[in-house]
């Protein structure tokens, strides 16, 4: 076989190749066709009045990521007039959104609302192993309407977008308020008047916990208005606080009898995801004793600088503890001079998580010399920065205003043990 016979072969080849994917295509989009038209169906909104819905607050326990441990709610309009059963979801994101990240680092995020099928919910929430509650709520006709009115209005392209809060305006939070408006106050009213022993702290601390990383870094980063005490109310930013809530709240019926706002309870899935403390973890003892035992090393490793391995040693000890003290101040600071992140504002942790810290790296990288003599300058930052973490622990002692002695028991150990080390040496 010649070469042009082989390459019109292979033409005709690729030809008929071309012709069957396309045919397939076909035969794909003529199978899929009914199911997006029944998907587009189930999207419509409700029509029906207000003998024919059914509003439901849905709750979903945490899941396995980061971003899930808080749980998450949404509000169910079933409509027996058309069979319809939609799922009003506040809270969701798109990590490919313009800016996402940036939006997200100076606290302005923007989150949307979206609606989707009831079945399309539960098995997602089925496949991510979650418990799913559904709890029916004994609304007024009129307030159903109003209420699947507002939900679909909320979910217009034009509407879809909002100013998203960690406490105060998330997916519970939203359908918390849009519950409060139809029922003219009555939540806001009644929740309110039940106080708590919770703080944003506690709750945002214990229910990220299973991540230990990110419970400390987010307890490091809020600051004292944080551990201020919070209803009820406020206190239903957690999914599960608000459905337990719920079946607290009495409304006037069509009759202006009391009656309670949560019909019926149902447990739709049950999940298998372990579920979040009463209490978040104490790291006192723990912080307490990482801190003597790392600042007893470093004094030891001092007296030991004869020895080029404990130099060196020192030095990564020190250097690791100066760098993550002062970028974690940089950052501390950032959140409150920088962002709209105003549950972190004003923190104290600035006066342990130092950015000082930072200016002392050249004295102590150069205490692999033999003949280490840290200057002047460095020795009054030493004890400046010491100073400032034992204000730390007086102004726990003396205010209680922010919850951080786990991180004082850390960081003063360490700051006073680098200090002494700096001033034992002979000056420069």
């Amino acid at each position: 076989m010649g070469l042009a016979e082989r390459q019109l072969l292979r033409g005709r080849s690729v030809s008929t190749y071309a012709r069957l994917a396309a045919a397939l295509l076909l035969i794909v989009l003529a199978l899929l066709r009914p199911a997006q038209a029944q998907y587009d169906d189930e999207l419509r909104p409700s029509t029906g009045d207000g003998n024919a819905l059914t509003i439901s607050l849905l709750t979903f326990g945490p899941g396995g990521i980061y971003w899930e441990r808080f749980g998450h709610n949404a509000l169910l309009v079933r409509d027996a007039s058309t069979g319809s059963e939609l799922a009003y979801n506040y809270g969701l994101f798109d990590f490919e959104q313009k800016n996402f990240f940036l939006n997200f680092a100076r606290g302005y995020m923007i989150y949307r609302v979206g609606a989707d099928p009831l079945r399309y919910d539960l098995a997602f929430y089925k496949h991510e192993h979650r418990w799913v509650n559904q709890q029916t709520l004994a609304l007024t006709p009129d307030q159903r309407v109003r209420l699947r009115d507002f939900l679909v209005n909320n979910a217009q392209p034009e509407n879809v977008n909002y100013r998203y809060d960690y406490f105060r305006s998330n997916c519970s939070t939203r359908v918390r308020d849009a519950l409060d408006e139809v029922t003219g106050g009555a939540l806001r009213a009644q929740l309110q008047a039940q106080k708590t022993n919770a703080t944003y702290r506690i709750d945002a601390v214990r229910l990220i916990a299973p991540d230990r990383l990110f419970a400390m870094a987010m307890d490091i980063a809020l600051g004292p208005i944080a551990d201020r005490p919070i209803d009820l109310w406020d206190e239903s930013f957690v999914p599960m606080v608000l459905m337990n809530a719920l079946q607290t709240v009495q409304i006037k019926d069509e009759n202006g009898a009391m009656r309670p706002l949560v019909a019926s309870s149902t447990r739709l899935l049950e999940g298998s995801v372990e579920q979040p403390a009463a209490q978040p973890p104490d790291y006192r003892l723990f912080c307490l004793a990482a801190g003597l035992a790392f600042g007893a090393l470093l004094l030891l490793l001092a007296v030991l600088r004869a020895y080029f391995l404990a130099r060196l040693s020192f030095v990564l000890l020190a250097a690791s503890m100066s760098l993550l003290s002062g970028i974690g101040g940089l950052i501390l600071a950032a959140i409150w001079g920088l962002t709209d992140h105003w549950a972190g504002w004003e923190n104290l942790n600035l006066l342990l998580f130092d950015p000082l810290s930072l200016l002392l790296l050249p004295a102590i990288v150069s205490a692999l010399r033999a003949r280490w003599q840290p200057s002047k300058f460095s020795r009054q930052i030493s004890r400046l920065i010491a100073l400032l973490s034992g204000i730390a622990l007086l102004t726990f002692g003396l205010t209680l205003i922010q919850q951080n002695l786990q991180w004082v028991l850390l960081m003063l150990p360490l700051h006073l043990a680098l200090s002494a080390a700096i001033t034992r040496q002979p000056q420069a």
